[in-house]
C-alpha cells in the first residue's frame, strides 16, 4: 500500500501552517500526556514526604535515558529513512526499515535489560546513589530492567508510525501507555505503599500496553509499514540508512545519560537535597522541552518528505515557520517559569530546603530554555534531511563536548552555584552551534537546487 492521496496532499500542497499543525498537534498532545507521565512519578513519590525517594527517582533518570537512547536509535533513525523513502516512493524499502526497527528495538531492549540485571550493583553505584538512596535506586532499576524491551520498543515505534503521517495512531500509542502509568502511579505508590517500586512497576506496565497496541496496529496492515519477519533484513543499505541518523540521535541521549550520571555524582557531593531539588526542577522544565519535541517531531516527516521529493523551497518554508513558533513558545513559557518558580516547585514536595534550591534551579533552566527551541528545530531538520555528520556534531556538542566539561569547570570554580548553571551555559553555546550548522546545511542544499 502506498501513501494515500490525502496524506500526499498534506505533505505537498496544503498551506505550511496547516500542514505543520495537522502533523504537530497530535504529537504535541501525546507529548503533553507523556509530560504528565514524567511528572507523575516525581509528584506521587513526593507525596510520600520522603526526599530520599524523590532523590532516588532523580538518580535513576540517566538509566531510563539510556533506554530512550536505544529507542531513538531505531525510532528516529527509522523515521528519517522512512520519511525520505516516502517522498521518493520507495515502498519496499519502507517495509524493510520498519521491520528491521521493530525487531532491532526489541532485541536491543532485551540485551540491555539482561546486562542491567547482571551488573545491577555496579549500575546503582554509577548513578551516584548514597547510603540513604542506594536501596531505593536498586529496587527501581531492577523492575525497570525487566521492562527494558518494551520501553525501548514503545519509544521507537511511536516515531516510526508517525513517519508515514499516522500521527493520530502514534499519539494513541503514546497516550495509552502514559495514561495507564498515570492511573497506576497513585495506586501503587501511595495506596499500596510501594513507593519507588510502585513507580517503576507502573512505568513498565504502561510501556508493555503501548507495545501491544503498536503490534496490533501494524498487524492490521493498514499502512505501508510492516513488522512481518519476511520483511526483516540486515541488508547494508537499510541498516546504514537507519543507523546513520539513529546513531547521532541515540548518541545525544546516551551522552545525556552519561552527563546526568556525572552531574548527579557532583550534586550528591553537596548532599541528597540538591539532587532532589534538581530532579524536580528538571521535571518541571519538561513542559517546555516536550512542546519543542512535539512541534519538531511532528514536523519532521514534512521536512523529510519534501527533502526526499526535492521540494527544497517548501522544506525551507516549513523550517522557518517552526522556528518562529518555537521561539514564541519559548519566550512565553520561560517567562512564566521564572516568575512562578517557587510555586511550581512547591507543588511537588513540602520541604522548605528542597523548594529553596529548586526555585533557583528552575529559574536557571528558564534562562536558556527560551531559545532552546532553535536547537531542537536544527537537530530535527538535520535528522530529517539525513545529514548524519552535522546531526552527529550537534548531538555530541550539547551533552558531550559542552555540558560534561562545563560540569567539571563550574564545579571547580563556583561549587554548587556553578553546577546549577552548568546546563544553561552549555545550552547557550549549543544554540550558537545549531544556528551555524543549520545555516551551512541549508546553504549547501540551496546550491544543489541551483545546480539542478
Amino acid at each position: 500500500m502506498d501513501i494515500s492521496n490525502k496524506k500526499q496532499d498534506l505533505f505537498e500542497n496544503q498551506p505550511i501552517s496547516k500542514s505543520v499543525w495537522t502533523l504537530a498537534l497530535p504529537t504535541i498532545a501525546s507529548m503533553m500526556v507523556m509530560l504528565f507521565y514524567n511528572l507523575a512519578d516525581t509528584f506521587f513519590v513526593g507525596q510520600t514526604g520522603d526526599a530520599m525517594q524523590v532523590a532516588a527517582v532523580s538518580l535513576t533518570m540517566p538509566i531510563f535515558m539510556l533506554f530512550i537512547a536505544l529507542g531513538n536509535l531505531f525510532g528516529i533513525g527509522g523515521s528519517s529513512a522512512i520519511s525520505r523513502y516516502l517522498g521518493a516512493k520507495r515502498t519496499d524499502d519502507i517495509k524493510h526499515v520498519s521491520s528491521f526497527c521493530f525487531y532491532g528495538a526489541l532485541g536491543a531492549g532485551l540485551l540491555i535489560g539482561v546486562l542491567g540485571l547482571i551488573f545491577m550493583e555496579t549500575v546503582v553505584l554509577l548513578t551516584g546513589a548514597t547510603e540513604a538512596t542506594y536501596a531505593y535506586v536498586y529496587e527501581y532499576l531492577t523492575y525497570l530492567a525487566f521492562g527494558a524491551p518494551f520501553i525501548v520498543l514503545a519509544n521507537a515505534y511511536g516515531n516510526v508510525v508517525r513517519s508515514v503521517g499516522l500521527v493520530k495512531e502514534a499519539m494513541i500509542g503514546m497516550m495509552i501507555g502514559t495514561i495507564v502509568n498515570i492511573v497506576l502511579d497513585p495506586i501503587m505508590i501511595l495506596t499500596l505503599d510501594m513507593g519507588v517500586i510502585g513507580a517503576a512497576v507502573a512505568t513498565v506496565i504502561g510501556n508493555v500496553i503501548a507495545s501491544i497496541y503498536y503490534v496490533i496496529l501494524l498487524q492490521k496492515g493498514k499502512s505501508v509499514l510492516s513488522i512481518q519477519p519476511k520483511d526483516f533484513t540486515l541488508q547494508g543499505k537499510i541498516v546504514s540508512d537507519v543507523f546513520k541518523i539513529g546513531t547521532p540521535a541515540s548518541l545525544n541521549n546516551l551522552l545525556m545519560s552519561i552527563a546526568s550520571l556525572i552531574y548527579n555524582v557532583f550534586l550528591s557531593g553537596y548532599g541528597d537535597i540538591p539532587v532532589a531539588a534538581m530532579g524536580i526542577a528538571l521535571k518541571a522544565n519538561m513542559l517546555l522541552i516536550m512542546l519543542y519535541l512535539g512541534l519538531t517531531m511532528g514536523a519532521q516527516p514534512l521536512i523529510g518528505y519534501n527533502y526526499g521529493a526535492g521540494n527544497y523551497t517548501r522544506m525551507k518554508q516549513v523550517i522557518k515557520y517552526i522556528i518562529t513558533v518555537a521561539l514564541s513558545m519559548g519566550v512565553v513559557i520561560a517567562s512564566i517559569y521564572f516568575v512562578t518558580a517557587e510555586t511550581i516547585v512547591s507543588v511537588f514536595i513540602n520541604d522548605a530546603e528542597v523548594i529553596a534550591y529548586g526555585t533557583i534551579m528552575l529559574r536557571a533552566q528558564a534562562v536558556s530554555g527560551c531559545l532552546l527551541g532553535i536547537m531542537f528545530v536544527s537537530m530535527s531538520t538535520l535528522q530529517s534531511m539525513g545529514k548524519a555528520m552535522a546531526s552527529l556534531v550537534l548531538s555530541v556538542s550539547r551533552q558531550g563536548l559542552l555540558f560534561i566539561p562545563t560540569i567539571f569547570i563550574v564545579n571547580y570554580l563556583f561549587g554548587l552555584d556553578g553546577l546549577i548553571w552548568a546546563q544553561p551555559v552549555a545550552d547557550c553555546i549549543s544554540i550558537v552551534v545549531a544556528i551555524i550548522l543549520l545555516t551551512v546545511t541549508l546553504k549547501q542544499t540551496q546550491e544543489i537546487a541551483i545546480e539542478r
